[in-house]
């Protein structure tokens, strides 16, 4: 169920995106078209107002606006290309924009309720920081460990040991490195049942005495803070994804790609995830939804072709060089940003497929 809520929420943040040109564009005169949910074929037109058809699509991906005269050389009366450069830039920036704000709510109200610490140093107001949950989870378990052997699943809470409550990974370390090579009692909670069942570590500081990754699921709660946490987590995302994007880079071209593919994930690999976080709970996929809001303010602030900082690139370029930016110039740019765009994805799918399954 979290799943699918999940998903909706992802398609929801590229309409979302949509919609913020869609209000800049008709502030600024410029008439829009069309305003779809989801990517052709149409599978309904939902009505039509103010001259703007508004439709349900096959493909539930995401959203669209069609504006009249998309073009920057066009030169209709009410088309995106009349507009002045400074009202394109709103039109272009606005979608960007809407992710971030859409991220500034989702982790205000994520504050409010209780905030997953699944980052180090993770913004809060210290003054006004409560912990209300702290758990120890069960990330994965090695094959043939006693983790194993027991029934440990991943995403299995870690209770305690020898009943001492364990309420961090480091507390789980510091247990089992104690016990190392000798027979505990385990409490661990599996689908909500609590069990108890005695395990015989192994004395191994490589691999591990229990033999699991844990992890640590902690939430904190603020009050008068919270549109503050909103604001200060969305910008250390942003500037933990822009920083995740210059060591994809270095490494894609000094020769590491593998490292390079592993910093990145696609549709495929946000399912899995998506799946993982559900069984943790409804605050961790909004959580998940937050940070892909920021991403995607990022990837669209990034002058890349086809997208929106590589339409607003591509314009300011011609304009400062002083030459027209024809319709034919224009569409060979970002026709080819987008088949690049296609290929990338369809190679990181390929890579989330092999890393997952």
């Amino acid at each position: 169920m979290l799943v699918a809520l999940g998903l909706i929420l992802f398609v929801l943040l590229v309409v979302v995106h949509e919609f913020g040109h869609f209000i800049v564009a008709k502030r600024s005169g410029v008439e829009v078209e069309e305003f779809g949910i989801g990517f052709p074929p149409r599978a309904k037109l939902i009505t039509k107002r103010n001259g703007t058809e508004y439709t349900l699509n096959w493909l539930p991906i995401g959203g669209f606006v069609k504006l009249k005269g998309e073009h920057d050389a066009a030169t209709e009366k009410g088309s995106f290309g009349a507009a002045s450069f400074s009202q394109k830039v709103q039109i272009i920036a606005a979608g960007v924009i809407m992710n971030w704000l859409s991220a500034v709510v989702i982790f205000t109200i994520l504050a409010v309720v209780g905030m997953p610490q699944l980052v180090e140093n993770q913004f809060s107001v210290k003054s006004d920081r409560t912990v209300t949950k702290q758990q120890v989870f069960v990330g994965a378990v090695e094959p043939n460990s006693p983790a194993q052997k027991i029934g440990l699943n991943q995403g299995d809470e870690i209770i305690a040991i020898n009943s001492t409550k364990v309420v961090s990974a480091s507390d789980l370390h510091s247990a089992t490195t104690a016990n190392a090579g000798k027979t505990i009692s385990l409490t661990y909670s599996h689908n909500s049942i609590e069990t108890i069942k005695s395990v015989q570590l192994r004395d191994d500081v490589k691999k591990g005495n229990l033999g699991v990754s844990p992890g640590d699921r902690m939430l904190v709660r603020s009050t008068w803070s919270a549109p503050i946490v909103g604001v200060g987590t969305t910008a250390q995302f942003t500037a933990q994804t822009f920083k995740g994007i210059a060591v994809a880079l270095v490494n894609l071209f000094t020769g590491h790609g593998s490292e390079a593919s592993a910093s990145v994930t696609g549709p495929v690999g946000i399912v899995v995830v998506l799946k993982d976080l559900a069984s943790q709970g409804l605050v961790f996929v909004l959580f998940l939804i937050g940070v892909i809001s920021v991403s995607l303010a990022v990837m669209n602030v990034l002058p890349i072709p086809a997208l929106d900082g590589g339409r607003l690139f591509v314009m300011a370029l011609f304009k400062a060089i002083k030459k027209p930016l024809t319709k034919e110039t224009e569409e060979k740019i970002h026709g080819t940003g987008m088949l690049v765009l296609l290929g990338l994805a369809l190679l990181i799918t390929i890579v989330d497929i092999r890393r997952f399954f």
